[in-house]
């Protein structure tokens, strides 16, 4: 009896809300273990924006636990690590890559597309239902599971939920209708240019004097491409013209010698400039109620200072999988707070430091020496 009460309160078939890195890397976990699994994306045209993105070892290393470790490698750029430099371009301080992760690198700079093609190809060749142009209209959670009603007029019994519904979660603001993201008083610019044949780093200016403050920096991406960008302080959160938006990216960049001078020149098109004010909110433990989870940024959205946002919600998605394969939801849900929580928050909590420490310079740490410790502490097996 005993045995079939624990079995009953397994889930064995689990709904995603969100089709992003977050859902489709925990969409993914699941069907690895064994569970049925169904994705709603509410972008019917299931797209994402074209810059860049950073990430390193522990990213790479949970990819590759979902079986498209090297096919994300194959799709980006392998980089040496993180270089610092000051205004005028010159380095004053490297942090070389350390792979977790036999024959994959450290370091790699990839296109979002590249990375959600990845993602959506796997889970096409799995057979992971996907329904594009649908969300939940409302849930209701019974204790035994969750009932869903979806905005196309169907409806669906599940044992889980899970909330991958990004910085702005709709299944967040059901069951916590407080918790929103906050502005952090920044913003960051992104465009991405032609890539150097001897750029095998990412490189970060810190400290500029020319009436902005924050940094600016640029990774690899492909042979041919490379992502600048610039996270700036930003007063009040404004909105600029769309037509704008070249000539403001400039402005934040004049001033920076070296490659990034260099690079800022290509900044032209405004229709590429991808601008966008950045807000955080880290939940507090746990971050689900009952049969329903949120992970990824829908959990802890962190500003993009350590580039760990991706990894985190693929980190998120591997552990829950991993998790809810052996156990009981309850039992489950704790053991992945537990191995979740801590190394989510350090994350959130370390990246929205450096960004005041960029805003208000008198006051700052050293931000090479809290990058390096992070890095190490991320390079831990979850």
């Amino acid at each position: 009896m005993n045995e079939r009460i624990t079995q009953m309160s397994k889930a064995q078939n689990i709904l995603v809300i969100g089709g992003g890195v977050a859902g489709l890397a925990v969409a993914i976990g699941l069907h690895n273990q064994g569970l049925k699994v169904e994705v709603v994306e509410k972008d019917a045209s299931w797209s994402v924006y074209h810059v860049g993105i950073i990430v390193q070892a522990n990213f790479i290393r949970a990819l590759d636990q979902l079986g498209v470790g090297k096919a994300a490698v194959a799709a980006g750029y392998p980089y040496k690590g993180a270089r610092f430099r000051n205004v005028a371009g010159e380095v004053i301080a490297e942090l070389p890559g350390d792979s977790q992760v036999d024959g994959l690198p450290s370091d790699l700079g990839l296109t979002r597309p590249a990375l959600h093609k990845v993602l959506t190809d796997e889970v096409k060749r799995l057979g992971i239902p996907v329904r594009l142009g649908v969300s939940f209209d409302s849930f209701t959670d019974t204790g035994g599971a969750v009932e869903v009603t979806f905005t196309d007029g169907s409806s669906g019994s599940y044992d889980l939920m899970i909330g991958c519904d990004g910085n702005y979660s709709a299944v967040r603001k059901v069951l916590w209708p407080d918790a929103a993201p906050q502005y952090t008083g920044q913003a960051v610019w992104r465009y991405n240019v032609p890539r150097p044949a001897d750029l095998e780093w990412s490189d970060i200016y810190i400290g500029i004097d020319n009436g902005f403050k924050g940094k600016a920096g640029y990774c690899p991406l492909t042979p041919e491409e490379m992502y600048i960008f610039a996270v700036i302080e930003e007063p009040g959160k404004p909105r600029f013209a769309p037509e704008t938006l070249a000539d403001e990216m400039r402005k934040r960049l004049a001033g920076y010698g070296g490659l990034m001078a260099e690079a800022a020149a290509h900044v032209t098109d405004p229709a590429l400039v991808v601008y966008r004010p950045l807000e955080a909110c880290i939940m507090p433990d746990p971050w689900y109620r009952g049969r329903v989870v949120l992970i990824g940024d829908a959990a802890h959205s962190a500003t993009p200072h350590l580039g760990q946002g991706a990894a985190m919600a693929v980190e998120d998605a591997v552990v829950l999988a991993e998790e809810l394969a052996g156990k009981d939801v309850d039992t489950a849900l704790r053991a992945f707070m537990d191995r979740r929580f801590e190394r989510a928050r350090l994350v959130g909590t370390s990246s929205i430091q450096l960004g005041e420490w960029e805003m208000h310079p008198e006051t700052a740490g050293d931000p090479v020496e809290l990058t390096q410790r992070i890095r190490e502490k991320l390079a831990e097996p979850v």
